[in-house]
């Protein structure tokens, strides 16, 4: 009688994810596709703000599925250029009928709105506080008329969550993500001096070279920065 073999599957690591909610939770769902645990951590809490009026715009540049929220249904039928996928994918749930996805950053989304739009055009350009500016004087450099108007806020947690601190004591973190610089510098600051070294056995994987910056003088594994500011380019560094 033959022997059967059994292959052991090797799980993969934990990976930290520090994204707010709703993002964190679509992000864990695609590290668990693909082999991943995640260990979900958000360091920021992100709080729709009523727009102020706008008039009628040609179309809405979205940077962030953060400011969809606070784009009532009466924009539904405005034409939407999104950053990246996941945000055109986010707009289209949300309701939003004509969306277009730049697949990069905020530089591919202005040549997005010169490729598709008249100069002229009104835009709206809703963002987090404090956001949006480098955009918004891009596009009025090309000749549109830009509202920019705040969307959301983002508030950092008060302390590292217990999810991070425990897994990172643990040793079972092989990896943390970081989409933002902002919440690149609140991980910074609410670490723990004394949990610095349960970093050495951590890679960071980043979307840029600003959020690497907040992060690059903590004593990571590695530092990962992503070519392509796109959350599946980031995952491709795992």
């Amino acid at each position: 009688m033959g022997h059967l073999c059994l292959t052991a599957v090797t799980e993969r690591g934990g990976v930290l994810v520090t994204r707010p909610e709703p993002d964190a939770s679509e992000t864990a769902d695609q590290l668990r596709q693909r082999g991943w645990r995640p260990v979900v951590a958000p360091l920021l809490i992100v709080r729709p703000i009523a727009l102020r009026p706008v008039p009628a715009c040609a179309a809405v540049l979205v940077t962030s599925g953060n400011a969809l929220p606070a784009l009532g249904p009466n924009w539904h039928g405005v034409p939407v250029l999104a950053v990246g996928d996941r945000t055109a994918a986010r707009a289209r749930a949300a309701g939003f009928r004509d969306v277009c996805s730049a697949d990069g950053d905020a530089t591919a989304l202005l040549a997005l709105a010169q490729a598709r739009l008249p100069p002229g055009s009104a835009l709206l350009l809703p963002a987090g506080v404090g956001q949006g500016r480098a955009l918004a004087s891009g596009l009025t450099a090309a000749g549109f008329r830009v509202y920019r108007r705040t969307a959301y806020r983002a508030a950092a947690v008060q302390a590292l969550p217990e999810t991070a601190r425990q897994g990172l004591d643990a040793g079972t973190v092989d990896a943390a993500l970081f989409l933002s610089a902002l919440t690149a510098q609140v991980f910074a600051r609410l670490l723990p001096r004394t949990m610095h070294a349960t970093l050495a056995s951590v890679d960071a994987v980043v979307i840029g070279p600003q959020v690497a910056t907040a992060l690059a003088h903590l004593p990571w594994r590695r530092l990962r920065v992503s070519a392509k500011p796109t959350l599946e380019r980031v995952l491709s560094l795992l």
